[in-house]
């Protein structure tokens, strides 16, 4: 079967230069979302800015399947780090993800997804390996070379990569009450962002193969101090064009 993939990025700027790497590309519009269809190389892909929250991201995963018919889904981006040892410039790659705002008790358990009868979805064991590699082989050629001498100063980067839950809710977290909160409920969350459950729940129920890789912006409480704006555009793109660059060669 012919690979198309579907890449959606938490916000405009994170995808910038991943649609730079299109070859043939044309824009499509629906419900005021761009979808860029293209090729990375000899992969046939379709990249889109999911726009801000579970219900807009929701909507941008099943246009790509029901519209473009993706036969895999990446979900690129930025998260807040809720474990401990997670660093500014770390990766994160979604083993499973949950909503750790969803809430129907006493009707079905905290965190539950109704009619599904599970609180995590699974990540495409081969599509996350697939990105694991792709990570592992662009960290081995040196952060430098993806975004500059001058961003690795700044922010003090020195990335690892990690496997693990990802948490996603309709808020900003940003104290540590809240961040202790969910730790205390989802004890192996390492990362928190507001998308990337919701969009695996389309996948689950479509049957589309997924995986999820966020790079660590702050540490999603009071003390968090890199400039974000600047961090987005002079690091997570940069990551996410050498992430997604090397999956499409790996394929």
């Amino acid at each position: 079967m012919t690979r198309n993939i579907g890449i959606l990025g938490a916000m405009a700027q994170e995808i910038d230069e991943v649609k730079a790497l299109l070859t043939e590309k044309t824009t499509v519009k629906i419900a005021n979302r761009e979808f860029v269809v293209g090729k990375i190389g000899n992969v046939r892909c379709v990249v889109a800015f999911s726009k801000w929250g579970k219900v807009a991201a929701t909507i941008t995963a099943t246009l790509l399947i029901q519209e473009f018919a993706v036969t895999d889904l990446i979900f690129i981006g930025t998260a807040g780090a809720l474990a401990e040892g997670l660093n500014v410039g770390d990766i994160v790659i979604s083993k499973r993800l949950v909503q750790h705002d969803l809430d129907a008790r006493p009707i079905i358990s905290r965190f539950e997804l109704p009619l599904l009868n599970r609180v995590y979805v699974d990540s495409d064991p081969g599509l996350t390996e697939l990105a694991g590699k792709a990570v592992t082989n662009v960290l081995n050629k040196g952060v430098v070379n993806m975004v500059g001498t001058e961003a690795v100063k700044e922010f003090n980067l020195n990335p690892k990569l990690h496997f693990g839950d990802i948490a996603s809710g309709d808020q900003f977290i940003n104290s540590n009450e809240k961040r202790n909160e969910i730790l205390g409920l989802l004890p192996d969350v390492l990362c928190v962002e507001m998308e990337g459950a919701a969009v695996a729940q389309v996948c689950l129920e479509f049957g589309t193969p997924f995986t999820v890789i966020r790079t660590i912006s702050d540490t999603a409480d009071h003390n968090a101090r890199v400039d974000f704006g600047k961090f987005i555009v002079e690091v997570a793109n940069a990551y996410s064009r050498a992430i997604v660059g090397e999956i499409m060669r790996l394929v």
